[in-house]
Parts: C-alpha cells; sequence; structure tokens
C-alpha cells in the first residue's frame, strides 16, 4: 500500500506543483525518485517530527498542499500536540501519512506499535481518519487526498498487502465499502483485518451464517447510515480492527448503535487494553492476541453460541 500511494503521489506532483512532501527521516529509497525529480518540494526534517508539523503548517498557510510521512507513533504521539494546535484548530490542507499499521513493526517493540493512533486521531476538530484495505484502495486515495479540504490522516501498513479488489473499487471518503452481503450477521472490518474478515466470513459460512461484511475504511466521519442500516438488518454485529478496542473502529461503531438503540448482539474484535510481555513479528503477534482468521471466526460463534443464536 505505502509504494502504491507514493507512486500515485509522484506522478501527481508532475501536474500539481504544489504538492510538498516532508519526512522525520524516513523513507529514503521510498522517496529516491520524488526527491530527484522534485528537490524543491521534498524536505527530509530529520528526526523531528514535532518540528515536522510545524514546517508543515507553515507550508499549508502559504498555499501548499502537503504530504507529511513517518512511522505511525512518532508521527500522531511524539507530535500530537502539533498536530492537534497547528493543523487541526487551524483546519489546514494537510495530509498525514502513518506507516505500520497495528503490529506491523512488531520486532521493534511497543515503542513502533499503531494501536492507539485511531482514538487519538479522530478525537481531534477536522480531523479525517482514513485506513485502505489494500493497494487499490491506497492508489484512489492518494488521488481523492489532493482536493480533500481538511486536515487527513491516513493509516498503511507496509507493503505486501493482498488484493481485497480485482478492478477499481468505488472509493469514497466517508462512505463503507459492502464487499457481502448476508442475513444473519454484520462485520466491519479496516485495513489489513478486511481480508482476514473475509477468511472469517468463509469459515463462518461453511458453520451456517450468512455474513454482510463491511470495508468501513472512513473511521471519521462514520458511514452512519451504513451502520444503522446493518443494524436494522441483523441481530449481531462484530467490528474488526487492528488497533486497541478502545477508541477505533469498535468505539466509532458503538456510539452510532448505543445512540440508536440497537438491541443485538454486539462485540469489538480487536488489541486488549493491556498488552502482555513478549516479543515477536507482526504475525506472532496477531496470533496471540487472536487476530486470524480461524480465530476471529471462533470467537464470533462462541459468542453467538453464548447468545443462544448458533442453529436455532
Amino acid at each position: 500500500m505505502r509504494g502504491k500511494f507514493f507512486e500515485v503521489l509522484e506522478d501527481m506532483a508532475q501536474e500539481y506543483s504544489d504538492i510538498y512532501l516532508l519526512t522525520a527521516d524516513l523513507g529514503f529509497k521510498l522517496f529516491d525518485s520524488f526527491k530527484s525529480k522534485y528537490a524543491e518540494r521534498f524536505f527530509d526534517i530529520g528526526i523531528a517530527e514535532s518540528n515536522m508539523i510545524g514546517v508543515a503548517a507553515g507550508l499549508s498557510l502559504s498555499g501548499k498542499n502537503v504530504y507529511c510521512y513517518s512511522i505511525i507513533p512518532f508521527l500522531t504521539m511524539r507530535a500530537y500536540e502539533q498536530v492537534r494546535v497547528d493543523i487541526a484548530y487551524h483546519n489546514l490542507n494537510i495530509k498525514l501519512v502513518g506507516v505500520g499499521g497495528g503490529f506491523t513493526y512488531g520486532l521493534e517493540g511497543f515503542t513502533h506499535f499503531g494501536i492507539e493512533d485511531l482514538a487519538l486521531m479522530r478525537s481531534l476538530p477536522n480531523m479525517t481518519v482514513v485506513i485502505p484495505a489494500d493497494p487499490k484502495e491506497a492508489e484512489q486515495l492518494a488521488k481523492v487526498s489532493y482536493e480533500y479540504p481538511s486536515p487527513l490522516y491516513i493509516r498503511l501498513g507496509k507493503t505486501g498487502e493482498p488484493a481485497i479488489h480485482s478492478g477499481n473499487p468505488h472509493f469514497k471518503i466517508g462512505k463503507g465499502i459492502v464487499l457481502s452481503e448476508g442475513e444473519d450477521i454484520a462485520i466491519f472490518a479496516i485495513g489489513n483485518m478486511v481480508y482476514l474478515a473475509k477468511q472469517a466470513v468463509d469459515i463462518l459460512r461453511k458453520n451456517g451464517l450468512t455474513v454482510t461484511l463491511v470495508n468501513m475504511h472512513t473511521v471519521k466521519p462514520l458511514d452512519k447510515p451504513l451502520v444503522n442500516e446493518c443494524a436494522s438488518m441483523h441481530e449481531a454485529i462484530f467490528t474488526i480492527e487492528e488497533h486497541s478496542i478502545i477508541g477505533g473502529l469498535g468505539s466509532a461503531v458503538a456510539e452510532v448503535l448505543s445512540e440508536s438503540s440497537y438491541g443485538g448482539v454486539f462485540k469489538r474484535i480487536g488489541i486488549p487494553e493491556k498488552l502482555e510481555n513478549f516479543v515477536g513479528n507482526a504475525e506472532y503477534q496477531r496470533e496471540r492476541y487472536g487476530l486470524t482468521a480461524e480465530k476471529v471466526a471462533q470467537k464470533i460463534l462462541n459468542m453467538l453460541r453464548m447468545e443462544i443464536w448458533v442453529g436455532k
């Protein structure tokens, strides 16, 4: 996803001379081509993320269309005050592109985990939060991001994400994409968890359940009409995310369901608040925290059996 996003951005920079790209001492090979073509519009600010946000704000106020890139915890947490004060409250046209969602940088430990970023970013005024699910969506998002007039936080994985779409998706910020329709339960997923959710749906079908699967790529503004539509048609709803269960997709969907007095089963599937004391790569971390297709499907089946739901 990361490579495709910046490949499209580089192509756009040829047409739009107001595109500026800032990085905080990262992405050297990734940006070699952009830098060689548009050196006057590329700035490596160094390991100084807060300063990068300040520079981006100044460029934006001067009429530039600015993209800032860094690893998620450094972009959204180390520079949080500057993002809040310099960008969000001023409603500036700046795109924050964070790489390493969830456990992508698992071997580096919790300093590099991107598991609280959605909670932080969606709490900010004027901030839009988008998590593409595959390279095709990242490509579409890069194209629409240029015209987007307000602060935009884009959460990416890294490389090698499997395709969700065979062709170009109808990607619109703020509108979820229904990938399958069923009568029994609804699942909302984001980012790399969309592919996992598709695999889990196959397992659930073998257990006699039909599933509506929604790729809810925009967490803010959330597609409330789609959530309410699913609530009116399904007796059970689940959310899946590689993020803390506090403040992310599950919380956003829960807010809508509670305000609409939803009476069905609802469960957030994600990363618990308290992490365990172990180190491992992303796949290992996901396995330990139950974020595999098999374990997610089993959690859903167990939850429904507790509600005396399956096999009735």
